[in-house]
């Protein structure tokens, strides 16, 4: 199916972002259909540039978006560390032929004027972005997972890659010596689904990085009544597992309550407490 192409004024801009300074997205809308609900997708339609689910998962293309590249780069280069792929859309849409294309293209732009790439995505990943001759070795390519379970991912990602398929394919990236990155986000709560957090980390415990965050917009989250301290506990159990295996992490600003953290504390194992104890909040 030929997508339909859109034009825009412009294609890169800052985030604000905690891990990002520029982003870029060069699809308007995703046929993941993420029912979590999907952040990007309630903003559009509160903006009015999509009407309704039905219009978000059938995507439109950029038409303009490498033209734009031409012209942005050189005014925007000096000030560009990265560039995070995407935060409305996917830029490796699982079935998407002619967003991956456009994708792979837009990396390459970027690559070849010295700027490196952040993406993060529900679909699988070509093996030839571990192609250091087109695409540089400090990309860093990452992929959603928050459960191994399918019947989870049908009901809340059902346009997605299968998930042992995205980790797969992105292992296949780090065994080429890619940088890899799993974002843990939204993590469900039990009343969700019960599992285990440990099955997911063995799972992807060869990547660089693992990023951990609550699971927002959504009152069925708050309706568990230990959503506190289950985030706090699983945030913990995330930090010893990269601290044990030599893996960065980040917890998405958040995620961790102070209060709650104070109130459990001694019901920690010691591990937990060592890490609690060299945490730092702002006030």
């Amino acid at each position: 199916m030929v997508l339909k192409k859109i034009k825009r004024k412009t294609l890169l801009y800052r985030s604000g972002v905690e891990y990002a300074d520029f982003c870029l997205n060069h699809a308007e809308g995703c046929s993941h259909g993420c029912r979590y609900p999907c952040y990007a997708m309630m903003m559009k339609k509160r903006c009015g540039i999509v009407k309704d689910y039905k219009e978000w998962i059938k995507p439109k293309i950029v038409g303009n978006a490498l033209e734009l590249l031409d012209k942005e780069i050189p005014k925007l280069k000096d000030k560009i560390g990265r560039v995070f792929m995407c935060f409305s859309t996917d830029p490796f849409m699982y079935n998407q032929k002619e967003i991956i294309d456009l994708s792979l293209k837009i990396i390459k732009r970027l690559n070849e004027e010295g700027i490196k790439v952040v993406t993060v995505s529900k679909g699988v990943y070509p093996e030839k972005l571990s192609d250091t001759n087109m695409y540089r070795s400090d990309n860093e390519y990452g992929s959603t997972v928050v459960s191994m379970s399918e019947s989870f991912r049908k009901k809340y990602e059902p346009g997605a890659s299968p998930i042992k398929s995205r980790i797969k394919y992105l292992k296949q990236l780090h065994d080429k010596g890619a940088k890899t990155w799993v974002s843990m986000e939204p993590y469900p709560t039990p009343n969700v689904i019960k599992q285990d957090i440990e099955e997911i980390l063995k799972e992807i415990s060869f990547v660089d990085e693992i990023v951990f965050g609550k699971w927002n917009y959504n009152k069925i989250i708050g309706s568990y009544d230990q959503y506190k301290s289950f985030y706090n506990y699983n945030a913990l159990r995330v930090m010893e597992f990269c601290k044990k295996n030599k893996i960065k992490f980040h917890i998405k600003d958040g995620t961790l309550n102070e209060r709650q953290l104070d109130l459990d504390y001694l019901n920690y194992p010691v591990s937990f407490r060592r890490i609690v104890d060299k945490l730092s909040f702002q006030s």
